[in-house]
């Protein structure tokens, strides 16, 4: 039996988390909830799985919570609750689903608390990379992906040494804008809200799925695994798969190329990162090569999409700059989903926040947030 820590509970992976947690009643226990505040669904969380303790971001609903639950469940609030969850001494795996930065100090506490960690929030690795993996390996914890995509590398490697690796595949479905016939750059600043929030293949929470339409999530993604798993950037790459059956892949020093493919479905890679080192049995992922016919790959097109070559050049320069990519990045999304700035404008947004950063290298931690909280009233100003 495995206990479980899950923040962002009340969030798209952390719903899907329960679902995993619910299939699985010998594997896995919930030990600990955490939610921004969506007091309902967090209540019936609750009830259900009995948590010994709860966090909720504000203290007045933290206060009805109490009232709900009883006093046999330890309830907390806001950044505090956050990081008593990810030091519960009962929690074996603390699972990172809080979207933003919010969950970096969180995945700290938990590793230096001797917790393994499952990421499933892609702003730990992007703006800490360094910091988390150099404290997960002197703590002796493990770094767990949950993204469809690390997870699909991670099995591919499965222990292999990293000078065995040529390089990463990252596989992108190319959102909701991948047609250049349907969609010329020149229609890019068209974009309703509306319009970007339709992803082909997966059912995500906003943001992502927006990130998904600029390829920013494929950039993060680059970044992210660069760091879970040793490589230079150099050795990260990206290709175009609408089917979303390839989940990523790894080409080997002698040209053979590895893929962990499945239908697209969130709880498998959640699943594979709560059970890990063991597979266990599920029902909720069929794959029928015959129905789905065929597979295509194509190049990105880095002219209608510059996200992908401002992540390559965060992740090559280092040192603040990725935080500074990933909160200006967030600014610039929210100011879109605000329809405060066009489609376009959240990549203009980014590249000018970066070009005005001036990089500290080798950074602390408190530098990484300074620039992280720079970055967002640079982007700020500049998406108004």
């Amino acid at each position: 039996m495995k206990n479980v820590v899950l923040l962002g509970s009340t969030g798209s992976i952390g719903t899907s988390t329960i679902k995993v947690v619910e299939d699985l009643p010998d594997q896995l226990r919930l030990v600990g909830l955490g939610a921004g505040n969506n007091l309902e669904l967090l209540t019936e969380q609750a009830r259900k799985h009995k948590p010994a303790a709860l966090s909720i971001g504000d203290p007045v609903k933290a206060e009805a919570l109490r009232r709900s639950v009883g006093h046999s469940t330890e309830v907390f609030s806001g950044n505090e609750g956050l990081l008593k969850l990810a030091t519960l001494d009962s929690a074996d795996v603390v699972l990172i689903a809080i979207v933003g930065t919010a969950g970096l100090q969180p995945a700290l506490a938990a590793i230096r608390a001797g917790k393994d960690i499952a990421v499933a929030s892609k702003e730990i690795l992007v703006m800490a990379g360094e910091i988390v993996m150099r404290e997960a390996r002197a703590h002796g914890v493990r770094v767990l992906a949950v993204d469809s995509e690390h997870s699909a590398i991670f099995q591919c490697l499965d222990g292999k040494p990293r000078e065995s690796v040529r390089r990463l595949i990252l596989t992108a479905s190319g959102g909701p804008f991948r047609s250049k016939a349907d969609w010329p750059k020149e229609r890019f600043a068209d974009i309703t809200v509306e319009r970007a929030l339709k992803h082909p293949s997966w059912v995500m929470g906003r943001k992502i799925t927006i990130d998904s339409a600029t390829l920013f999530n494929k950039g993060l993604e680059m970044i992210e695994a660069r760091w879970l798993f040793d490589v230079g950037m150099d050795r990260v790459s990206v290709v175009v798969h609408p089917q979303s059956i390839v989940h990523s892949m790894v080409e080997f020093v002698d040209g053979s190329i590895l893929a962990q493919m499945s239908t697209p479905d969130m709880c498998l890679p959640i699943q594979y990162a709560l059970t890990y080192p063991d597979r266990s049995p599920s029902e909720r992922v069929n794959t029928s090569f015959a129905h789905l016919g065929s597979l295509t790959f194509e190049e990105p097109d880095e002219d209608r999409f510059p996200a992908l070559a401002l992540a390559r050049r965060a992740g090559e320069v280092g040192g603040t700059l990725p935080a500074v990519l990933n909160a200006a990045n967030e600014v610039a999304v929210e100011a879109f989903v605000q329809e405060q700035i066009n489609f376009p404008a959240i990549s203009e947004t980014v590249r000018r926040t970066m070009d005005a950063h001036t990089v500290i290298e080798q950074a602390s931690l408190e530098q990484i947030l300074e620039a992280d909280a720079w970055a967002r009233k640079e982007a700020a100003t500049d998406a108004h």
